[in-house]
């Protein structure tokens, strides 16, 4: 298996591509699974689907991203990036393997299991979120899909643990952008413009005070990154713009940041635009589903902190009930940089905890 699961995550981590278009990854798995006994379609385009149909009430399904980044890769890795720019530098390459890995057990062993199993490869985690799309196809209804199971690999755990997390394990996020807009004059007569630039700083320090005394003990954040505004140094600006990002584990506390952004802006000069993105869910798992892993995952780790990014496997959780998994790398090789790497061996722990959640489906239900 180890040496199957390795050939596939070097081949993979060679043609990396973005967000919904995929081609050779697509292919790549296709070519793969157009041998082995199971149903195979794109409920999207750059999406596959295996159904191994064994003719049960249930199905469970395994879900993989496939999407890579916009990074220049700097490993020294044999197997490195074939395309300038773009990188698997957040472990997609590992989670397909890890899936194909797990296709390879399924070939020979899938008719003794109690449930089907559907295998789902999803582009667009990343950006901008596949997994909603794929949802909306209505899929999941048609596999007659009752639990869902995500593993990501996660450089800050000891090396080949798996854990998880009952309940919200990261963050709901979306992206903000707010355009200010005031009116021009000359700096010598300021007066008689509309600073949008003035006003842009004071309503930032406000929102940001405000959102510090946010009672409670559940993790959030609202933080810009970018601010730009005016184009000449001794002409008052009439148009400030502000990037940055919203993140919260609980939907309410969600809506009073939302909130506090809007209502703030209501006793400043000038004009706000607001545009929030939908974003992705909390990725919030199921508490009797991890109950019931327990009873026969003796080595799975209970997690007792959030995270505060994001993840668009919760779009799956709003459907049916599922468990996220962290796959530890032990590198502490940050997610996103461009030498990010691992031992693959740990891939292969990753399909085994896998193999044995089909193993106990009695167990599960």
């Amino acid at each position: 298996m180890l040496e199957n699961i390795r050939r596939y995550r070097q081949d993979l981590h060679q043609i990396p591509e973005l967000e919904l278009d995929l081609p050779k990854t697509q292919n790549y798995i296709l070519n793969i699974l157009n041998s082995y006994p199971c149903q195979i379609c794109s409920p999207i385009p750059s999406s596959v689907i295996a159904y191994f149909n064994n003719h049960k009430k249930k199905t469970i399904a395994f879900r993989s991203d496939m999407d890579a980044l916009p990074v220049e890769e700097k490993t020294s890795c044999t197997f490195k990036s074939r395309h300038n720019g773009r990188m698997h530098a957040c472990g997609h390459d590992g989670h397909m393997a890890m899936l194909l890995g797990l296709a390879d057990y399924l070939k020979e062993n899938y008719k003794r299991l109690n449930v089907n199993v559907l295998l789902i490869f999803q582009p667009g985690e990343e950006s901008p979120g596949g997994a909603k799309l794929m949802c909306e196809t209505g899929f999941l209804d048609i596999y007659h899909v009752c639990q869902i199971y995500g593993t990501h690999l996660w450089p800050n755990l000891k090396k080949g643990l798996i854990a998880t997390k009952t309940g919200p394990m990261m963050a709901r996020s979306s992206e903000v952008d707010i355009d200010i807009h005031g009116k021009k004059s000359h700096a010598a007569s300021y007066q008689q413009g509309i600073d949008a630039l003035e006003i842009s700083a004071n309503y930032l320090t406000e929102v940001y005070s405000k959102v510090k005394e946010i009672p409670g003990e559940v993790p959030y954040l609202l933080r810009f990154g970018k601010m730009y505004s005016g184009d000449i140094r001794n002409v008052v600006s009439d148009h400030t713009r502000l990037e940055g990002t919203l993140r919260a584990l609980d939907d309410a506390v969600y809506h009073q940041l939302t909130d506090i952004l809007k209502s703030t802006a209501k006793k400043y000069p000038g004009s706000f635009d607001f545009h929030i993105t939908e974003g992705y869910p909390p990725v919030k798992n199921d508490a009797a589903l991890i109950e019931k892993l327990l009873t026969f995952l003796p080595d799975l780790v209970l997690l007792n902190k959030h995270e505060m990014i994001s993840e668009d496997f919760s779009w799956y959780q709003q459907y049916v009930p599922g468990v996220f998994f962290f796959l530890g790398t032990g590198t502490g090789i940050p997610l996103h940089n461009d030498h990010f790497d691992f031992d693959e061996s740990i891939l292969e722990k990753g399909v085994q905890n896998y193999i044995q959640i089909l193993e106990h489906t009695k167990s599960i239900g």
